[in-house]
């Protein structure tokens, strides 16, 4: 490889290693000058940490940095930040009760006499917000605005400090699509004014639609780079996980049975204004089917399933699950994969283990006389961890906080499954996972629909939902205003329903 100006960044053999997993293995990535340079693999494949490298949050084994033909030492985000390199994480990194403009500039004041210049600030961001097509409420606090807005407030962050590199890791694993189609529209228009992209994901129509190469890695290792316009999903989809994969959800029709979950009448106050965040909600789940509830993020649905699993108080209304009312008492009859990993799914400075056993500890197989039975709960953990392929760096006693987010998700998917319970509650299940991971969990939300689970799905990727559910509930301003069959319907149709342009009143009761 020669010394060529033409690259703004070279990563080249680069290696790093963690306790147990090489997560980069000799891998060279090379960024041109106005480019749009993606990032492509499976959960642990080593995508973040290649990035956290560059950014100075790792220092690899091996290898070397250059910036424009120079190399260079990153030791830390400060040295990334100095040479205009920036990044927008996977989980935001910003303070919730700070306003939109302070986060932006937090660590990058412009002082004079030691007095903040907060008017210089908020006219250069207001400047860049036009420029970019960045619209952002500059004195909202960030805990009260959507994620799509704290998405720009991080991006906005990165233009204030002038970088001319950005890295995007899985920017739109939190989006909205229509939030993503202005993403991807944002990003485009900034290589036009010279800023240069890496952008990690694993979604293959954002990758074809907005970049112009693609790096493929996986279990750490390099496999090649490739011009998208002369490539296609498939040929991505196979270099990246190693094998064929189903991009389409394999299912025969549904034989609904009798009904395990009734929803009549539910009412659920909102925190937020003093309108309810869910009204009046009813419908049926039957055995054997799986229901989805569609809608654009924000009209009721987070609040609806709180409510269902016990995480919120409902003011009004019923829920009773196989003739039980479940009020006091969810958890004996509902699997839940919630939609908040970190905060309702696991336990994040325990181990793997322990996160798999968290309801069931006390069930005699893993108990006795007040002592949990280590050897038990390890080998049931062994067996989840092959059934589902979580992958980590020291197994069972793996940190979950160290494990890459799909594989969070994952062994989350493979606890909830594995407690078979009538009716599995999947919210947002299949939210930052590759191809691979992706068509394994559709087909297990499949089988267990077709073992006579009744499934409630609740998801924003519009694809999921027109190919995994038998039916579609669509949800706006916390009522179901559409019932529709996916197979007699289009999603420009089911758009119409989520952004309220359209409403039948049957609602979920005639099903």
């Amino acid at each position: 490889m020669e010394n060529s100006p033409q690259y703004v960044i070279e990563m080249l053999h680069i290696t790093k290693e963690f306790p147990g997993i090489k997560a980069n293995d000799d891998i060279t990535l090379q960024l041109r000058k106005g480019e749009i340079h993606a990032l492509l693999g499976e959960n642990g494949a080593g995508k973040s940490t290649l990035m956290s490298v560059l950014f100075g949050l790792y220092q690899p084994e091996e290898g070397e940095i250059r910036k424009n033909g120079q190399t260079v030492k990153i030791n830390d985000p400060n040295d990334a930040t100095a040479l205009g390199i920036g990044m927008v994480h996977q989980h935001f990194q910003l303070v919730d009760v700070f306003t939109v403009l302070d986060n932006i500039i937090l660590g990058a004041e412009t002082t004079k006499m030691g007095f903040l210049q907060k008017k210089e600030a908020r006219k250069k961001v207001q400047e860049l917000s036009e420029r970019y097509g960045l619209a952002v409420d500059l004195d909202a606090k960030v805990e009260d605005i959507t994620v799509g807005m704290q998405q720009r407030v991080e991006i906005l962050k990165m233009l204030y400090r002038d970088n001319e590199i950005l890295i995007f890791d899985e920017p739109t694993a939190v989006l909205t699509p229509q939030e993503i189609d202005e993403l991807l529209l944002i990003m485009k228009n900034l290589t036009r004014e010279g800023k240069s992209i890496l952008f990690i994901s694993h979604k293959l129509n954002e990758i074809m639609s907005v970049a112009d190469r693609v790096t493929v890695l996986r279990k750490g290792k390099y496999i090649g780079t490739v011009n998208t316009k002369d490539t296609n999903k498939q040929e991505l989809s196979n270099m990246m996980v190693g094998r064929p994969v189903q991009l389409q959800v394999n299912k025969d029709e549904a034989h609904p049975g009798d009904v395990v979950l009734s929803v009549k009448g539910f009412t659920v106050p909102s925190h937020l204004h003093k309108k309810d965040a869910v009204h009046n909600v009813s419908f049926d789940v039957r055995a054997g089917e799986i229901v989805c509830i569609a809608g654009i993020d924000g009209n009721g649905q987070t609040e609806f399933i709180h409510g269902l699993t016990g995480l919120d108080k409902s003011s009004g209304g019923s829920i009773t699950v196989c003739g039980h009312d479940i009020s006091h008492y969810w958890g004996e009859y509902i699997s839940h994969i919630p939609e908040d990993r970190h905060k309702h799914g696991l336990v994040l400075d325990f181990t793997l283990e322990q996160n798999l056993v968290l309801q069931r500890y006390k069930e005699p197989r893993f108990e006795k006389a007040g002592f949990i039975k280590r050897d038990a709960v390890r080998s049931y953990a062994q067996q989840l961890i092959e059934k589902f392929d979580v992958r980590s760096g020291q197994g069972p006693i793996t940190v979950v906080r160290s494990m890459s987010g799909g594989n969070q998700q994952k062994a989350i998917i493979a606890r909830e499954l594995d407690r078979d319970k009538p009716l599995i509650v999947a919210v947002q299940p299949t939210r930052g996972l590759d191809v691979g991971a992706i068509e394994y969990i559709h087909s297990q939300l499949v089988a267990e629909r077709d073992r006579g689970k009744a499934v409630l799905l609740v998801s924003l990727e519009l694809d999921e939902v027109m190919s995994l559910s038998d039916r579609i509930l669509v949800m706006y301003e916390g009522e179901i205003v559409g019932q529709l069959d996916p197979k007699k319907t289009s999603v420009s149709e089911l758009g119409l329903y989520m952004s309220g342009a359209k409403r039948d009143n049957k609602g979920g009761d005639e099903a």
